[in-house]
């Protein structure tokens, strides 16, 4: 649930847009609640606002700027490297468990472990 107050700073620096009614009411369009669903999921990821802008940008620009693919792609490495990195860690701390401790998190280590080699193997190839 996002307040109304919040939608407001975003239609005020930018990020959504919004038309005016004849009785100047705001009228969001099925783009802009896209846009704010797509907001809300970087915001839950922790992207400052103005990376959220500028991935919003990217969306509806037609014509991309190899800079800014570049600089996606280093920012998208650099999140997959930090991950790599928690999930070692996360491995080094469930081996000091006892068993009892380590079969919990075995399932989840594992899914982790294969979703970030697959998505590895899926930006190499």
């Amino acid at each position: 649930m996002v307040s109304k107050r919040t939608i407001d700073y975003y239609t005020s620096i930018g990020l959504l847009s919004a038309e005016r009614s004849q009785s100047n009411y705001r009228i969001y369009t099925e783009e802009s609640l896209k846009d704010l669903k797509f907001i809300e999921e970087c915001k839950s990821l922790h992207y400052p606002l103005d990376e959220i802008k500028r991935k919003l940008d990217m969306k509806k620009d037609k014509t991309i700027r190899d800079s800014e693919v570049e600089k996606h792609l280093n920012a998208v490495t650099q999140q997959m490297q930090q991950l790599q990195n928690d999930l070692y860690d996360l491995t080094s701390f469930i081996e000091k468990l006892d068993d009892m401790q380590k079969e919990k998190f075995a399932t989840n280590l594992m899914m982790l472990k294969s979703v970030l080699k697959e998505s590895l193997l899926r930006i190499t190839s």
